[in-house]
């Protein structure tokens, strides 16, 4: 019998990435305890696990995001290792040192590397030093709103106000204005310390029609960094990601290239290990791209790359963590066919606003190309408490044609009841000529929504957009 990678892993987070986690530890013989919010207890993840351990309310603050807590845990159940996942404490620096000390390994990039790029503005500087394009923007924090004009009126608008630490979009801004701009500088700043607890601003050029790409790269545990391909995410909704695809359709062979070789410059810059995100916007017009920031953890779309690469990031996450090769030639991998990946809220398919409620009914596709990474099943509840992402719906197809019919067969087929979803937005999205034409960018949400406000359509199927 072959030894595991690790003898047991706790995994600190929840829901659709816990389960994916715990499948691939179990898989591998390793013993995976979950931890779980009281609300939480009921959930696939937490049945799936070898064991589990209840962290108490369903405040993030007393459960999932409980530094103490979790160490004082995985050390009562003598665990090797800790997978964070992403979200919560996935790119907290000050946990993963915290887990080292205590003598646990951390699957995940040293807190060296996740310093450096943890803050928006440091990330853009060192990225630049390492030869990989930024676009024009401010090299220090911008510190008041005339200062910000100024540097506005030298770039030239629209530009775009980002908070330098944090992420998921939160607290971005587009200006095309002074005017506009004045407004957009005091929001983000009060929304960067609410949600953040820093009020740092970064100004960049704002690329219009642009496409979001980003790399897959693992650091090696011998030191080297490969990329593994990229992944088209422009469809997003408040700067949010709700679909992505692999290969990107918008980028040609060159660029393509360009790219990798960017990220893997990113990556190495940085001493990167494990897996990480290297995220950048594409003029697709003048087939150019510069740096956005860099995800240091496993990305929700992780699954599209996987399905045109046949291989496991999780597995590969543990082997690296734990000192061992890889299990695919590095060399030789090339990707096959095309993946698309569609993340299945519990909201309202128009605005976009969460849905909770308990679910009747959970009915998920199948079929050849077809995967499903799920959190949820009939008769669990889906609290405000949490980001209300069910799951995901992964369809890969020998060329693009073929994994979009995959994937509208698949939304038909995916049945959710007792609660509002965003299938219905899919089913739209895929029957987009746009989308189906692989020419959008990340606008393309927004255009639909204002279609469907344009024909005051008020029903609650896929007839809200169409």
């Amino acid at each position: 019998m072959t030894t595991p990678v690790f003898e047991s892993l706790m995994v600190t987070n929840r829901g659709e990435i816990a389960r994916r986690i715990i499948r691939t530890a179990n898989a591998l013989g390793i013993r995976t305890i979950a931890v779980c919010s009281d609300v939480d207890a009921d959930l696939p993840f937490v049945k799936e696990a070898s064991e589990y351990v209840s962290l108490g309310p369903a405040n993030p603050a007393e459960s999932y995001l409980n530094v103490d807590k979790l160490l004082a845990t995985a050390k009562a159940v003598q665990a090797s290792a800790i997978h964070p996942g992403y979200g919560f404490l996935a790119e907290n620096t000050d946990f993963a040192r915290r887990v080292i000390e205590s003598g646990i390994v951390w699957v995940g990039p040293s807190p060296e590397s996740m310093e450096m790029v943890a803050d928006k503005i440091n990330a853009r500087n060192l990225m630049q030093a390492a030869g990989v394009p930024v676009a024009s923007g401010s090299t220090e924090p911008v510190g008041d709103p005339d200062e910000a004009v100024k540097i506005a009126n030298t770039i030239g608008y629209p530009v775009i106000v980002k908070p330098s630490g944090g992420g998921g979009g939160i607290g971005m801004m587009v200006a095309g204005s002074d005017e506009d701009l004045l407004a957009a500088f005091a929001t983000a700043r009060s929304r960067a310390e609410r949600f953040f607890g820093d009020s740092r601003i970064l100004i960049e050029q704002f690329i219009q029609d642009a496409r979001h790409v980003e790399v897959q790269i693992l650091g090696l545990a011998d030191g080297r960094v490969i990329a593994l391909g990229e992944r088209d995410c422009s469809v997003q909704r408040r700067h949010q990601k709700v679909a992505e695809e692999s290969p990107s359709p918008g980028i040609t062979p060159g660029l393509r290239a360009r790219m990798l070789d960017a990220a893997v410059k990113a990556g190495t810059a940085v001493g990167y290990r494990n897996a990480g995100t290297v995220e950048c916007l594409v003029d697709p017009v003048r087939q150019t791209f510069v740096f956005l920031e860099m995800n240091t953890r496993l990305q929700v779309e992780h699954p599209v790359t996987e399905a045109v690469f046949s291989i496991d990031l999780v597995e590969e996450q543990l082997r690296i963590a734990a000192g061992q090769d890889v299990g695919f030639d590095v060399v030789n991998r090339q990707p096959s066919g095309h993946a698309i990946e569609l993340r299945i809220y519990a909201e309202d398919p128009k605005r976009f606003l969460p849905s909770p409620g308990q679910i009747s009914q959970w009915t998920e596709p199948s079929g050849e190309g077809i995967r499903v990474d799920s959190g949820y099943a009939a008769g669990n509840t889906v609290t405000t408490a949490y980001d209300p992402l069910l799951a995901k719906l992964i369809a890969w197809g020998l060329n693009r044609d073929e994994a979009l019919a995959r994937a509208r067969s698949a939304v038909d087929a995916f049945q959710v009841a007792g609660l509002k979803t965003n299938l219905p937005f899919f089913q739209v999205l895929l029957d987009d000529p746009a989308f189906k034409s692989g020419r959008y960018s990340t606008a393309i949400v927004g255009e639909l929504q204002q279609r469907a406000k344009a024909k005051g359509e008020t029903a609650t199927s896929k007839e809200e957009y169409v």
